[in-house]
C-alpha cells in the first residue's frame, strides 16, 4: 500500500466515528434524546442523527433506538416544558437553489402545526448559529420565540420602467420600493456569520399560528440568545451594539452587549451594567436570572464572571468572579475561572439553589456545581481517567454529560446530583457504547506537560502542553501544533486530526502557550504586545522539553497550525530554521499590518500588537511598524522548511492574501512551497475541505520527513 493510500484509509476509518452535538433528558431523566454528527464522505457533508435511550433507576440502559434517525435538515429543535410538544425549525430545498424554512410542532406522532415561515415573508432566514440562534417555549406551552434576519424594504433603481400602478383594494398592498438604495453598503457580522446584518425577535402563538416581530429595541441593537421569562409575558436576551461598526463576532466574546428584557407589548429594560460583554442568560426555577459577563475590548476571549440578578431585585450580584491566577475550591482543587462560551440550556438543580457548568481548565474541560448563596464550587468531573467532561443537560437532579479523551471518542454519561455538601461523591455511569477504534489509538499514550520558564522574570512563567505519543519502534517523529486564537486552548478530547497522525506513527504536541485560556486571566492578559515573541519562545521551549523527556526523534520535527497557530508555525520555521523540517499551515496570519485593513477583526491586530484599538484620528507609523515587527513576514527570508499552505477563498478573518504573499516570498527564496485554495471560510471545516487538507497535509509531512 502506498503512503497516500495509507493516509486515505486512516482518514476513512476515523471519519466513521460520530461526535456528540447535544442531548436532553426526558421523563425526569429516565430517557435521553441525543443528537450526533458523523462525516458522510459520499454526500460531502456531515449527517446529523437522533438516538434515544431509556434508563432504569440505576441508569442502566434498558432500551435504545434500533437505528439513528437522520435530522440533517433540522436547524433548531426544542421540547416544551411539560414535554407535550417538540418544536423544529426545518429547512428544505425548494427547486434547484431556493430553500424554504418551516416551523413544525409535534405532539407524539402527530404534526399539530406546520408553518411555512418563508411564505409568511415577515422576516428573513431564521438564525441557527451558536451566537444569535435560539428556540424557546413559554412555560404554558402556548408560544415559541426565535431570532431571524430583519426583512428590509424593497429597493429599486432611480430609473425603472414598469406597468401603470393599479389601484389597491382598501389601501392594501406593499409599500412602494425605496429608490436609489440598491447598492447601499450593509455590514454583516463577519466570519461564519456572512449575510447576517440585523436580527429581530419573533414570537409565534400556536393557537392562531401567527408570527409577530417584537418591537421596542433600539435600531442599533442586534438581539439574540432569547428566551421567555417564567411568566411568559416578556423575553430576555443579549443585544449587541452595531454602531459605530460591527466587528466580527464569531469566537469573540468581547463585543459590547447587554442583557435586556422586553415585554410582548414592547417595553424594554436593560438589566446588565455598562461596559460589559455578556452572553448566555438563564432563568433558575426560582426566577433568578444568571448570565456570563466580562469587560469589553481587549483579548477576544477571556475569563468570565458568573453573575445573578435575583428575582424581584435590581442589583446584579457576582456568584463567581474573574479569577486572575487560581482559586482553591472544595477538596483543595485549583480552579482557574470560567471560559465557556455558553451555560448548558438547563443548568440548575431542582431546587434552583445550585448551578452546573463546564469550562476549560488547563488541559481538560471540567464540570462544576456552584452554590448560588455562598459561591461554593465543587468539581464533579468524571475522574475515572484523564478526560474532558462537558455537561449537556440536567433535569430533576439527573445530569447528562459527554466524556472524551484523545484516545476515547465522546461517550454519554449520566449521574445523579448528590445533596449539597456531598457533591464530590458523584458517580458517573456510561450510557452510549464506544465505536471500535484502530489499535494505534488504543496503544497511544497521552501526557500532560506542565512547563515553567526558569530564565525569565515576568508575571506569568508557566504554561502547559498535551503530548499524544503513538507506540512505534524506536523514536517517533514529532509534530508541533500550537492552537489558534491566541486566546483559546487545547483540551484532552477526541480529535480526528490527532488520531490520524497517531495512526501514521507521528506524535503530536499541542501547546497551550502563555495567553491561552483555562489558566487564569493573568495568562490571557500576558500575551498582548508580546505576540511573535513570548508565544514563539513557549513553543520552542515545549519542543525542547518534549524531545528531552520522551522517545522522540530530534531530526524529524515538523509544524502544523492554523490562524494564530499558523502565525506561530511560520514564526518558528523562520526563527529556528535548523529545528523544524516541514510546515503545514491553514489560513496563517503572516503580516498583521496589512491584515488590519482587510479582516473582520481589526481590533485583534491592534490589541495583540500592543496598542488600544481605535479608528478615530490618524494612523500612526509606530502602530504600523509594531504590527509589522511582530509578524512572521519579518523572518520569512530565513525559512528553509518546505511549507504547505491551506487557504480559504471565503476567509473573512485572515484573508487569503496573507498566505499568498507569504508563499510568494518563500518561492522567491527557493523554498519548496505548495498552496491549496478551498471554497471555504476560515475554519476550512466543510467536509470536502477538511478531508482534502488533512490528507494532503499529512502526505506533505510524511514526504518531507523521509527526505
Amino acid at each position: 500500500m502506498s503512503q497516500l493510500e495509507n493516509i486515505i484509509n486512516a482518514y476513512k476509518t476515523l471519519s466513521k466515528i460520530p461526535s456528540v452535538l447535544g442531548g436532553k433528558l426526558i421523563k425526569n431523566g429516565s430517557k435521553i434524546s441525543s443528537r450526533w454528527s458523523v462525516r458522510n464522505l459520499d454526500k460531502g457533508k456531515n449527517t446529523k442523527f437522533l438516538y434515544n435511550y431509556v434508563l432504569n433507576d440505576s441508569f442502566n440502559v434498558i432500551a435504545e433506538s434500533e437505528f439513528g434517525i437522520d435530522i440533517s435538515n433540522e436547524l433548531l429543535s426544542s421540547i416544551s416544558p411539560q414535554e407535550t410538544f417538540k418544536a423544529v425549525i426545518r429547512e428544505e430545498k425548494d427547486g434547484k437553489d431556493a430553500k424554504k424554512q418551516y416551523l413544525e410542532v409535534w405532539k407524539k406522532n402527530n404534526l399539530v402545526h406546520s408553518i411555512d415561515l418563508t411564505a409568511l415573508d415577515i422576516h428573513g432566514d431564521v438564525y441557527a448559529d451558536g451566537e444569535f440562534g435560539s428556540l424557546d417555549w413559554s412555560q404554558d406551552e402556548s408560544s415559541i420565540v426565535y431570532v431571524a434576519e430583519k426583512k428590509l424594504p424593497k429597493v429599486e433603481s432611480y430609473v425603472k420602467r414598469k406597468a401603470d400602478d393599479k389601484p389597491k383594494i382598501n389601501g392594501s398592498g406593499e409599500a412602494a420600493p425605496k429608490k436609489g438604495e440598491e447598492y447601499l453598503y450593509r455590514q454583516d457580522w463577519g466570519e461564519q456569520l456572512v449575510g447576517k446584518y440585523l436580527s429581530v425577535i419573533v414570537v409565534c402563538k400556536l393557537q392562531t399560528e401567527t408570527c409577530t416581530i417584537l418591537e421596542g429595541l433600539p435600531d442599533s441593537w442586534c438581539p439574540g440568545q432569547v428566551r421567555f421569562s417564567p411568566d411568559g409575558q416578556s423575553v430576555v436576551g443579549v443585544a449587541w451594539q452595531t454602531e459605530p461598526r460591527r466587528l466580527g463576532l464569531m469566537f469573540c466574546t468581547n463585543r459590547p452587549s447587554c442583557i435586556f428584557t422586553l415585554t410582548l407589548d414592547g417595553h424594554m429594560k436593560k438589566v446588565s451594567v455598562e461596559g460589559m460583554a455578556v452572553r448566555s442568560p438563564r432563568f433558575s426555577p426560582n426566577g433568578d436570572l444568571m448570565w456570563l459577563q466580562r469587560s469589553t475590548g481587549g483579548p477576544h476571549h477571556a475569563c468570565h464572571a458568573l453573575v445573578m440578578l435575583p428575582n424581584g431585585q435590581r442589583e446584579v450580584t457576582t456568584v463567581v468572579g474573574v479569577v486572575q491566577d487560581e482559586l482553591k475550591i472544595v477538596g483543595g482543587d485549583s480552579f482557574y475561572g470560567v471560559y465557556c462560551a455558553a451555560l448548558p440550556n438547563r443548568c440548575f438543580s431542582a431546587d434552583g439553589k445550585r448551578i452546573l457548568l463546564s469550562t476549560q481548565q488547563q488541559n481538560e474541560v471540567r464540570s462544576y456545581v456552584v452554590d448560588l448563596d455562598g459561591g461554593r464550587i465543587v468539581d464533579i468531573s468524571n475522574k475515572s481517567k484523564p478526560c474532558s467532561t462537558t455537561i449537556l443537560d440536567i433535569k430533576s437532579d439527573v445530569i447528562l454529560a459527554t466524556c472524551s479523551s484523545m484516545t476515547t471518542p465522546a461517550q454519554l454519561h449520566v449521574a445523579r446530583l448528590p445533596l449539597p455538601g456531598d457533591e464530590s461523591s458523584i458517580r458517573w455511569v456510561a450510557v452510549s457504547s464506544l465505536p471500535s477504534l484502530p489499535g494505534a489509538i488504543h496503544a497511544s499514550r497521552v501526557e500532560y506537560m506542565h512547563l515553567t520558564h526558569t530564565d525569565q522574570v515576568s508575571d506569568v512563567n508557566s504554561f502547559s502542553a498535551i503530548l499524544m505519543l503513538p507506540k512505534v519502534e524506536g523514536k517517533a517523529p514529532l509534530l508541533v501544533w500550537p492552537h489558534g486564537g491566541p486566546h483559546s486552548g487545547f483540551v484532552n478530547s477526541f480529535s480526528l486530526e490527532a488520531a490520524l497522525f497517531a495512526m501514521l506513527g507521528i506524535a503530536t504536541l499541542q501547546i497551550n502557550y502563555r495567553g491561552s485560556t483555562g489558566a487564569g486571566q493573568s495568562s490571557v492578559s500576558f500575551l498582548p504586545k508580546r505576540v511573535g515573541d513570548a508565544d514563539v519562545k513557549d513553543c520552542k521551549y515545549a519542543t525542547e522539553e518534549a524531545l528531552n523527556k520522551y522517545p522522540l526523534d530530534r531530526n524529524r520535527v515538523t509544524l502544523t497550525g492554523g490562524s494564530h497557530g499558523g502565525f506561530l508555525v511560520t514564526h518558528l520555521s523562520g526563527q529556528y530554521p535548523d529545528l523544524y523540517k516541514a510546515v503545514v499551515t491553514r489560513n496563517p496570519v503572516t503580516d498583521v499590518a496589512s491584515m488590519y485593513n482587510s479582516t473582520d477583526i481589526a481590533d485583534w491586530c491592534a490589541v495583540e500588537a500592543g496598542f488600544e484599538f481605535t479608528e478615530k484620528g490618524p494612523v500612526t507609523e509606530e502602530h504600523l511598524l509594531s504590527m509589522r515587527r511582530c509578524s512572521p513576514l519579518a523572518h520569512v527570508h530565513k525559512v528553509r522548511a518546505p511549507t504547505c499552505l491551506m487557504l480559504g477563498s471565503g476567509d473573512k478573518r485572515v484573508p487569503q492574501f496573507q498566505g499568498l504573499e507569504y508563499a510568494r516570498r518563500l518561492k522567491a527564496n527557493g523554498v519548496a512551497t505548495r498552496i491549496y485554495m478551498y471554497d471555504d471560510n476560515h475554519s476550512l471545516s466543510s467536509l470536502p475541505a477538511e478531508m482534502d487538507n488533512l490528507i494532503n497535509g499529512a502526505n506533505w509531512i510524511l514526504e518531507h520527513l523521509q527526505s
